[in-house]
């Protein structure tokens, strides 16, 4: 059987989430450090990331987040107006006090205690990433050598309202996807294979027939070969493999797509 589909994961595959982040987190930490004078902005980034991690954690929502796939920072960015599981409305109630205190727990780690600022930082950095949005630079180039030829399905993990205002950010980015499948709105999220078998399901063919393109050995690559799917792991840091799956194929850069068997020859 040939190549019948592509499906690509979202963050840090077609949008570079990882890097619209980092610098919001630096314009959010160089603020404070303006309105702080000695504060060590990096520092800052890197006490705010580490109790934000902490704190997220600690909620009764985690096991739902983790399962759906959302990371302690996006939840400082997140309003999770969207969903209609339960949890989302918890954490649409417990997001605005999580995004003040781990800005005033970083900014306690590092002697400075400020609640005024910590509720200034916890509202400028939400607006620092929102005016971020990035993609890679063949992106586009990429999903148009493929429109046409293939199926194209965005299999993404998150909130709905915050994966679809990523999506949103670049206009002409949904029109090429037959199907947008989110963890948030299906109820379960990758590597679930559940997921996975829905999105075979909405593109009417059989896992081997499609190709899953992503970032994460953990999700895109341990979900999509636990149906049988063939699939395509971005490496763009040089991570050691874990063991816990093994990609079809492994490439550093998206472009080298387009140079695989599997999508040359289809």
């Amino acid at each position: 059987m040939g190549t019948k589909a592509v499906l690509f994961d979202l963050d840090d595959t077609l949008l570079w989430d990882e890097r619209s982040v980092k610098e919001a987190f630096a314009a959010t930490c160089r603020y404070a450090a303006e309105r702080s004078p000695g504060l060590d902005p990096e520092r800052l980034e890197t006490e705010v990331r580490r109790e934000a991690r902490a704190l997220y954690e600690s909620y009764e929502t985690f096991p739902f987040t983790k399962m759906i796939g959302i990371n302690p920072f996006e939840a400082l960015w997140a309003e999770f107006s969207g969903g209609e599981h339960e949890s989302f409305r918890k954490l649409q109630t417990l997001a605005p006090g999580y995004r003040s205190e781990a800005w005033s727990r970083g900014l306690r780690a590092l002697d400075v205690e400020d609640e005024a600022l910590a509720a200034e930082l916890a509202a400028r950095f939400p607006a620092e990433r929102r005016a971020r949005p990035l993609a890679y630079e063949e992106t586009f180039e990429v999903l148009d050598a493929l429109r046409g030829r293939f199926q194209l399905l965005l299999l993404t993990n998150g909130a709905p309202d915050l994966q679809q205002e990523k999506i949103a950010g670049f206009p002409e980015l949904a029109g090429y996807f037959d199907h947008i499948l989110i963890s948030g709105e299906f109820g379960e999220g990758k590597p679930s294979p559940a997921i996975f078998r829905r999105a075979v399901e909405l593109l009417g063919i059989a896992p081997e027939e499609g190709v899953m393109v992503g970032d994460k050995l953990t999700t895109d690559i341990l979900g999509s070969g636990s149906i049988g799917m063939p699939n395509v792991w971005i490496n763009a840091h040089g991570a050691a493999r874990t063991g816990e799956a093994e990609p079809t194929w492994e490439i550093k850069r998206l472009r080298e797509l387009l140079e695989l068997p599997a999508i040359q020859q289809a």
